[in-house]
C-alpha cells in the first residue's frame, strides 16, 4: 500500500509541533484522509480544506497561512465499490481499517473517509483501528440539529439512500430523514456513478435533481436537503431556487476536520 504526503507546507514542520503565526503559538493535528472514493470528491475535500485555512483566524498571519499536515491515501475505487455492491461489508471495513493503520504509521493523528457510503460500516472500521475517526454522518447531523430542522431529505448513492446509517443517527437527535421514490433513487444513483464520479456535470441532470428536490418539498414537506454523496455539491451548489437549505456533507466534514486539527 502506498501512502502519499499530499500537501507541501511552506515552513516544514512535524505534526503537532507548535508553529508561531501572527505572534501566537498554535499546533495542529495531522489529518489522515482516505480518498479515491471518488477522485473527484477527494479533490473537492482538499480544495475545501485549503480554502477554510485561508479564512480561519488562528491560521492566518501577516505574511503566511498555516496549513495542517494532510495525508491522503487514494484507494482503488473499483475494489471498494465492488465489495459494497456485493454486500461484503465486513471486507470493506477490514480493508479501510487497514488503510487507516497505514495513515497512522505515516503520521496521521485522526482520520476521515471522503465518501458517504462507506460510513455504513463506520463503527466496524473504528473498532479495528486505534486512530480516532471523524464521521461525516455525525457532524452533518449536528449541523442539521443546530439549524433547528426536524425533517430533511437525503440524496446519495442507492446504498446511502436505502441503508439506515443516516436515519439511525438522525433519529437519535429527533430528526426524520426522507429519501426520494424508488424511481428517483435509481436515477440519482445512475447519474452519480456514470457522470459525477468521473467529473461530468450536465445541466439536464442538474435540472432533474432540482425537480426531485422540489417535489420532496411540496409532497414530503422536507425542510432541508442533505447532499449525501460527496460528488453532489459539484452539481448542486445554490439552494435559493428551491427555498430550503442544502447540507453539503463534504464541506461540513472538511470544516469539522480542520476544527479538530486546530483545536484538538
Amino acid at each position: 500500500m502506498k501512502t502519499i504526503q499530499a500537501h507541501v507546507v511552506r515552513n516544514a514542520h512535524r505534526a503537532g509541533v507548535p508553529n508561531k503565526i501572527g505572534g501566537v503559538n498554535i499546533k495542529t493535528k495531522a489529518i489522515g484522509m482516505i480518498g479515491g472514493l471518488s477522485p473527484e470528491s477527494t479533490l473537492y475535500y482538499y480544495r475545501v480544506l485549503i480554502d477554510l485555512c485561508h479564512r480561519m483566524e488562528p491560521l492566518k498571519g501577516r505574511h503566511v497561512i498555516r496549513y495542517p499536515d494532510i495525508i491522503i491515501y487514494s484507494v482503488d475505487h473499483d475494489k471498494v465499490y465492488s465489495l459494497m455492491v456485493d454486500g461484503k461489508w465486513s471486507d470493506v471495513a477490514s480493508y479501510l481499517a487497514g488503510v487507516f493503520r497505514s495513515l497512522e504509521k505515516a503520521g496521521a493523528q485522526f482520520g476521515l473517509i471522503s465518501a458517504n457510503t462507506p460510513h455504513a460500516v463506520f463503527n466496524e472500521i473504528q473498532v479495528q483501528t486505534e486512530l480516532p475517526l471523524l464521521s461525516i454522518v455525525e457532524v452533518t447531523c449536528k449541523r442539521v440539529v443546530e439549524s433547528g430542522l426536524t425533517k430533511v431529505g437525503l440524496f446519495g448513492t442507492a446504498m446511502t439512500m436505502e441503508m439506515d446509517f443516516y436515519p439511525r443517527v438522525f433519529a437519535e437527535c429527533g430528526v426524520s430523514v426522507i429519501v426520494p421514490s424508488p424511481t428517483e433513487r435509481e436515477y440519482i444513483d445512475s447519474r452519480l456513478v456514470n457522470e459525477l464520479s468521473i467529473g461530468r456535470i450536465l445541466e439536464g441532470t442538474r435540472n432533474e435533481f432540482v425537480r426531485i428536490a422540489r417535489r420532496m418539498v411540496s409532497e414530503e414537506s422536507i425542510q432541508g436537503l442533505i447532499l449525501g454523496c460527496t460528488e453532489i455539491p459539484l452539481l448542486l451548489r445554490e439552494s435559493g431556487t428551491i427555498g430550503i437549505p442544502f447540507f453539503d456533507t463534504s464541506a461540513i466534514h472538511a470544516e469539522a476536520a480542520l476544527a479538530r486539527s486546530v483545536t484538538g
